[in-house]
């Protein structure tokens, strides 16, 4: 059973840094790296929005409150997916997930249950 698993979250000053992870159970290896890494967000009362992308070639897109700020990352060999976090915000105060959408597999996309990044002002 694939399970997603999201660690890394806390609480952080403004200003500071924090680096979310996600390690992907259960899922063999060339499922992983045949997947979309993806990693969003979302604060209560808003909907849930994306933050970051990795494509299967590498190209990365960013939502454009964190460019500059934020960067993902992948460990294929390990099943890992990291959201490297700096400069943080208190408007980035939110749950973040982590997102797998398998590509050439007759696959539904894999969630995370989440983790909580908290920043005080």
């Amino acid at each position: 059973q694939v399970q997603l698993v999201e660690s890394g979250g806390g609480l952080v000053q403004a200003g500071g840094s924090l680096r979310l992870s996600c390690k992907a159970s259960g899922m063999i290896l060339s499922v992983f790296s045949s997947s979309v890494k993806e990693w969003y967000r979302q604060a209560p009362g808003k909907p849930r929005e994306l933050v970051a992308s990795l494509s299967l070639d590498g190209v990365t897109n960013y939502a454009d409150s964190v460019k500059g700020r934020f960067a993902i990352s992948r460990d294929n060999a390990r099943k890992m997916v990291y959201l490297q976090m700096d400069s943080l915000k208190p408007e980035d105060t939110a749950l973040y997930y982590c997102r797998l959408e398998p590509r050439g597999y007759n696959l539904q996309p894999y969630w995370g249950q989440g983790t909580q990044v908290t920043v005080s002002a």
